[in-house]
């Protein structure tokens, strides 16, 4: 960044490889049953399409938070909106891409997560690397759920 250059918003990109193809890692994440039993500790409802009524609870923020679906596009990317706190956006929400990516001939899948909308300030890094933080253990609970069937968050956080 040169220094005349200004910081207008902050974001991050996580990203991690699966050993099974496209289309059963992108069924994990948009399908609620499944990403109840690795994700949401707290319960996922409705499935992750344009227009579905989604909530997503957690033990570690309990509350139902209300899930936005903006784009769905089967096998290769799912985008979201959810409620965040300084954000850069009148509606405050932030933006959740999930890219699913084949490799290795398609036997394998590069999942890439990338969440923006945060203000520069310190209550948005805050927020930011906390939900950096959340979308890290998501692709390692979702890894260990597709190829070994194990809830890695179970007890985790109560």
């Amino acid at each position: 960044m040169t220094e005349s250059a200004s910081l207008t918003e902050l974001s991050f990109t996580v990203s991690g490889r699966v050993a099974r193809p496209p289309e059963g890692v992108y069924e994990a994440v948009a399908d609620p049953e499944q990403l109840s039993r690795y994700f949401t500790t707290g319960g996922a409802r409705g499935r992750l399409a344009p227009g579905a009524d989604v909530t997503w609870d957690f033990a570690d923020f309990p509350g139902a938070f209300p899930v936005t679906v903006t784009e769905a596009d089967p096998p290769r990317r799912l985008v979201i909106e959810w409620a965040g706190e300084a954000t850069t956006g009148e509606r405050g929400v932030t933006r959740v891409v999930f890219e699913f990516e084949p490799i290795d001939s398609g036997r394998r899948t590069l999942v890439t997560i990338t969440e923006t909308s945060w203000q520069p300030t310190p209550e948005g890094a805050k927020a930011a690397f906390g939900n950096c933080e959340g979308w890290t253990g998501m692709l390692a609970a979702l890894k260990v759920w597709v190829e070994h069937g194990i809830n890695l968050r179970e007890g985790f956080y109560r």
